[in-house]
């Protein structure tokens, strides 16, 4: 095989072949209900593994129950003994529902310069970005300058126990040198004061999914009823949904606003941040949540029968903390609900933070720079969490770098989960060429 070649080569492979790849992994259902009933993630993972198989490269499929699959292998790079890169991205994605759609979730169509469906953005957009750059590389006998192992995972979507927590408990041994990790929801434009900014995930928020417990006597529906648990539990609800948790400056949101604030020309205001914030446009939802702890109730049950007076009722809560602020997150959240209102963790994960310093942010910032001479990289916190959280376990460094240059116009936060998720195709593209460059080069 070559040595690894001028960070400027040619890339007009791979930028042909990601739109085909992300439109056929769009079009495997590969749904995560987060409760065991959907198809599980097999035969994206046999589709993944086929496609790094027609190449070359050895790969396994690793299972941590029935048709719950990842796929891994390992590429040799020029110097073994620098510590391997992990590219890690995950093969699940979240319900859609057709009639709420523009277009079909699951088609992959091209509509109006964008791949349309579920995964676009979140995030088989990237893992046909890794796939293309990497199958050029095989083709072409490319020699990255350090070991890579590439994970394409089960789960993430809810948690990562069947697919990263797995793969971390069960087989550490395939990620063995691995020193640092890149993944989704970073590398990614927003254009601020006609400024394009590249936000670089160094921080992500912790998780605690919540459920809320509220106890009552149970009777019949008809006869006045002082301690109902319904009651309790949406008079509790209530209170945590129109909480504001206090701003909590973190290392990273420091430097991200001061970089805003530098591009304002403007002076801080520590009292009013979110007036900062909402500059941002509709990316002010997910950063807005970066500079606070949150809790989002998102489900209730109680009940059976009209006429009875459940003597119990719950709701489940996506709370969701900085780092260094779990313990006076889970205080406050007690006592926004009250003390009669139990509370049970149903997931829980560390919060992440690393610097936005070293060789791997430097070789980041100039591939951007290389195909967007007018890029300004900045680092930032994920509101959400990744696969980072497991893997950072075995000692990676972790960052989101999942390059895009995205339209000034496209709500790219609203994207995720959302309906219409899409992403443009010249975006894609753009991808591509600063993945190949950056890879050539960290």
């Amino acid at each position: 095989m070559n040595a690894t070649p001028d960070p400027g080569a040619d890339t007009s492979a791979a930028q042909a072949e990601v739109v085909g790849l992300c439109q056929d992994l769009i079009r495997i259902e590969s749904v995560n209900f987060g409760d065991g009933s959907g198809p599980g993630e097999r035969a994206a993972a046999e589709y993944v593994a086929e496609k790094l198989s027609e190449v070359g490269l050895d790969t396994e499929i690793l299972e941590s129950a029935p048709g719950r699959a990842s796929v891994v292998t390992r590429i040799a790079g020029a110097d073994p003994s620098r510590g391997a890169l992990l590219i890690h991205g995950h093969i699940d994605v979240v319900p859609a529902f057709p009639d709420q759609w523009t277009l079909p979730p699951f088609a992959g169509q091209i509509a109006d310069g964008c791949i349309w469906g579920r995964g676009a953005v979140d995030m088989k957009d990237t893992d046909a970005m890794v796939l293309a750059v990497i199958r050029q590389w095989m083709r072409e006998g490319t020699v990255p300058p350090r070991d890579i192992v590439l994970a394409f995972v089960a789960d993430e979507e809810a948690g990562g126990t069947y697919g990263a927590r797995y793969l971390v408990d069960n087989h550490a041994d395939k990620f063995e040198g691995c020193t640092e990790a890149i993944s989704e929801v970073g590398g990614f434009s927003l254009t601020v004061a006609g400024k394009r900014l590249y936000a670089i995930e160094t921080a992500q928020k912790g998780m605690a999914w919540m459920r809320l417990t509220a106890h009552g006597r149970a009777g019949h529906g008809s006869m006045i009823a002082e301690d109902n648990a319904v009651t309790a539990l949406c008079e509790a609800v209530a209170r945590l949904g129109a909480h504001q948790f206090p701003i909590r400056m973190t290392k990273t949101m420091q430097a991200f606003l001061d970089e805003i604030a530098d591009l304002f020309g403007i002076t801080l205001d520590p009292d009013d941040m979110d007036a900062t914030i909402a500059q941002l446009g509709s990316m002010a939802r997910m950063i807005g949540a970066t500079l606070r702890n949150t809790a989002n109730p998102t489900m209730l049950t109680a009940g059976y029968k009209t006429n009875v007076i459940p003597g119990e009722a719950h709701a489940v809560v996506d709370g969701r903390f900085l780092p260094g602020y779990e313990e006076e997150f889970l205080e406050q959240v007690q006592e926004v609900v009250g003390e009669n209102i139990a509370i049970e963790m149903l997931h829980h994960d560390k919060a992440l933070e690393t610097t936005f310093d070293g060789a791997l942010v430097d070789a980041m910032v100039a591939s951007l720079l290389a195909e967007d001479p007018e890029a300004r990289a900045i680092p930032y916190t994920l509101s959400g969490g990744t696969d980072a959280k497991s893997f950072s376990d075995l000692g990676m460094r972790c960052f989101g770098f999942a390059p895009l240059r995205l339209p000034a116009d496209l709500d790219f936060s609203g994207m995720f989960h959302g309906v219409d998720e899409r992403v443009p195709i010249d975006g894609l593209q753009f991808g591509v060429r600063v993945l190949d460059r950056f890879l050539r080069t960290c």
